[in-house]
């Protein structure tokens, strides 16, 4: 007789118990941050080599906004092999609809979404996401939708391997292609898709392992937390923008920082040719304003900083007619 055929199911039927177990410890531990996640009709298959997760629909619950936010998706599996034990791949399709503060909905749409973590010692590592054809609508009482679409999105997020172990440093990588946002045509004058390039490392990250809500955003601005722009690129038809910064919130709760644009190729910024309002924030910086200022790269012009203070937005020490900064929470 074949002992591994006998002991061949007991051993998945363990293995299978021993993985139900552990995600529902994971939920638990989930529930007891004030996240609810429920899997409908949740199956657990593939032993003993691959493991699928699957559920018909997933649902994110959440009161830490103070408000019940609810984000819901169509089917969601999670794969796992025992040849890349610390991978887990998922795949999840959509449309994703979310409830959000304020009477805010959101409504995102996708062809295809594959998200990716490698961990160690039960530890995060590297977060990536791929989505084809992102598709999202925006909506709040009283206001006209705000949309936004592309081609393709990715993002990747690592745990920084030479910032000193305090600073809790985390890289993000942020790629657009073909990207669509009605409010920046009209403010750009043209309607041409766009690609974005977006480097940054977020420091004292460990305020995030309760989540992304009022509670953690209040201990990381606390632990001096700061994300520190390396690269912008947008290019959009002739269009090219540049920029690096660094931003953090301050103490009323609203975004703050500084950034250093460049740029080429914009003919108008809200309806007013650039070559204008160059002119006139140059007259009124003395005409220090030029192509030739230290910082611009080959072929653009560096604006001033554009400084975001105390709730306004300034534009060397110009203040910009503009609404006051939002409280994030």
């Amino acid at each position: 007789m074949d002992r591994s055929r006998m002991t061949a199911p007991a051993s998945s039927r363990s293995r299978r118990a021993w993985l139900i177990e552990a995600v529902d410890a994971a939920l638990a531990r989930e529930a007891g941050l004030g996240r609810s996640w429920s899997c409908t009709d949740r199956s657990v298959t593939g032993f003993p080599f691959r493991v699928e997760l699957r559920c018909s629909t997933l649902a994110l619950a959440s009161a830490r906004w103070g408000e019940a936010v609810r984000v819901q998706t169509g089917p969601a599996v999670a794969v796992g092999q025992i040849y890349t034990p610390n991978l887990v791949i998922a795949q999840i399709t959509g449309p994703l609809q979310a409830s959000l503060p304020e009477g805010r909905k959101l409504d995102l749409g996708w062809t295809r979404l594959e998200a990716s973590l490698s961990h160690a010692a039960g530890a995060p590592e590297r977060v990536s996401l791929v989505v084809t054809a992102p598709d999202a609508r925006l909506s709040a009482p009283g206001l006209a939708p705000e949309t936004w679409k592309a081609a393709s999105l990715e993002a990747h997020l690592r745990r920084n391997p030479s910032r000193p172990a305090t600073d809790q440093a985390v890289d993000l990588a942020i790629a657009a292609k073909g990207t669509a946002l009605p409010a920046l045509d009209a403010l750009l004058g043209t309607t041409e898709a766009g690609d974005v390039d977006i480097q940054a490392t977020l420091t004292q990250s460990e305020a995030f392992r309760i989540g992304l809500n009022p509670d953690a955003l209040e201990a990381w601005r606390l632990a001096g937390g700061r994300i520190e722009m390396t690269r912008l690129v947008s290019v959009k038809g002739p269009a090219r923008i540049e920029a690096t910064g660094q931003f953090l919130i301050d103490q009323t709760h609203r975004p703050a920082g500084q950034l250093q644009a460049s740029l080429a190729g914009i003919r108008q910024i809200a309806g007013i040719p650039v070559g204008g309002l160059a002119a006139g924030i140059g007259g009124l910086l003395g005409g220090r304003l030029s192509a030739q200022l230290p910082g611009a790269a080959p072929g653009l012009t560096a604006l001033p900083p554009v400084v975001l203070r105390e709730g306004r937005v300034y534009l060397g020490p110009i203040r910009l007619p503009l609404q006051p900064l939002p409280v994030l929470y």
